[in-house]
This record gives structure tokens, C-alpha cells and sequence, in this order.
């Protein structure tokens, strides 16, 4: 029997249910971190396991999963539940991580850094998607890359540093081997036209999609 190596993490963030979320949960193997357990019920979803400090987690969530495997850890610690969250994935060989609810809610700082983490994961060879259901992260390092946007939907990519011989294929506003300075906001709002494929030399960026969103036609 083939061990499944793809991981949901249920993070703290915004997270809506949509059709495109289920099928992408479809099948995976799931750790909350902490508050992100509140999603698992809404998602039908059940976990594995439950990591974290629970100082997030009402006594309410705690009792209704007494039955799910914790693994608890100190409020002083190194590492966010997330990251321990995907630390506990990693160990039992996950190759692909969703990291559901990753974007939105009342942090940025964790927005942020977890659109940071998964670009650094991607570097370490895993396939990382980050997801809010309205809206979806994926990280682009040097490569050639397709993404299956639905037509007419909105992107943009974020850059975290100077990005050389940037290419965008299948979207409204193309580009052909563009130097993106690190900062520049002239990868805001594309609109997908078809398969989008993005190709870069050199650099870190993360295309953030809005599947849902076709304001821009």
C-alpha cells in the first residue's frame, strides 16, 4: 500500500470551504496546529494529529476532539505551531504540504511569514500550497512552473528579492525575460487567459491567486 506523502495543516488563518479546497484536501493527511483544529469540522475533515500550545484552542474545540492524538508543547518555544505542524509532516515523509489557512485572519505577520516558510520549503525540494479558499499561494523559485487557473481569474506575484528573467505565458499582461526589481509592483492584478506559466532564472517570488475573483475582466 502506498503511504501518502501529502499533508493538509490546518493554520489559524481565514479559511473558506469551496469546491476547488475540497478536491485539493482531497485524500490528504492532516495535522492542526492549535486554533486551526476549529477548521477541521466545517472541512469534514479528520486529523491525525493535533500539535501546538492550545493557547489558541477554547476549552469548547478541545472537548468536542478529545479523541484526536496531541502533542503538546511549552508557550515558549522556537518554532510556531505551524512550523511544528509541518515539522511533524515532514518526519513522516511528506513530499507535498497545503498549508490551509495561511492567508487572512487577524495576524499578518504569520501571513507573511508563512508565504516566507513555504518559499523556503520549496527550496528543500517540497511542494508547498498555501490557501485560504478565496485566495492560493504558490512559491517560484528558478524554473519553469504551470499553474491551472480558472480563465479570467486574478494573480499577482510577490517578489522577495530581485528577480532576473522573469517570463508569464497564458495571462493578460505577459511578460519575456523581465528583471523584476525587488519591491516593484508591476506583477499586480494579471488576469489568467489560460494555462499561466511563469519561468524565472533567478530569485524568490510567490504567484498569489484569486481563483474565484474575476473582477479584472
Amino acid at each position: 500500500m502506498t503511504k501518502q506523502t501529502t499533508f493538509a495543516i490546518l493554520l489559524g488563518g481565514d479559511l473558506v470551504k469551496t469546491e476547488r479546497l475540497e478536491r485539493q484536501l482531497a485524500g490528504a493527511r492532516v495535522i492542526a496546529a492549535d486554533g486551526g483544529m476549529r477548521h477541521a469540522h466545517e472541512l469534514s475533515l479528520q486529523p491525525d494529529l493535533w500539535v501546538g500550545d492550545f493557547d489558541s484552542s477554547p476549552q469548547n474545540l478541545q472537548a468536542h476532539w478529545a479523541d484526536i492524538r496531541r502533542k503538546p508543547f511549552p508557550a515558549a518555544k522556537n518554532l510556531t505551531d505551524g512550523e511544528l505542524a509541518v515539522e511533524e509532516a515532514l518526519s513522516e515523509g511528506a513530499t507535498r504540504i497545503i498549508l490551509a489557512g495561511a492567508l487572512g485572519g487577524d495576524r499578518s505577520d504569520h501571513a507573511l511569514l508563512h508565504m516566507t516558510f513555504a518559499c523556503a520549503l520549496r527550496a528543500r525540494g517540497i511542494d508547498v500550497l498555501l490557501t485560504s479558499g478565496r485566495e492560493e499561494g504558490r512559491p517560484l523559485l528558478p524554473g519553469r512552473q504551470e499553474f491551472d487557473l480558472p480563465a479570467r481569474s486574478m494573480f499577482s506575484i510577490l517578489n522577495f528579492d530581485d528577480v532576473s528573467g522573469l517570463c508569464i505565458e497564458g495571462a493578460r499582461y505577459g511578460l519575456d525575460n523581465h528583471a523584476l526589481a525587488f519591491g516593484s509592483s508591476r506583477t499586480l492584478s494579471n488576469v489568467a487567459e489560460g494555462k499561466v506559466v511563469i519561468t524565472l532564472q533567478a530569485g524568490t517570488a510567490l504567484l498569489l491567486a484569486r481563483p474565484y475573483d474575476f473582477s479584472g475582466r
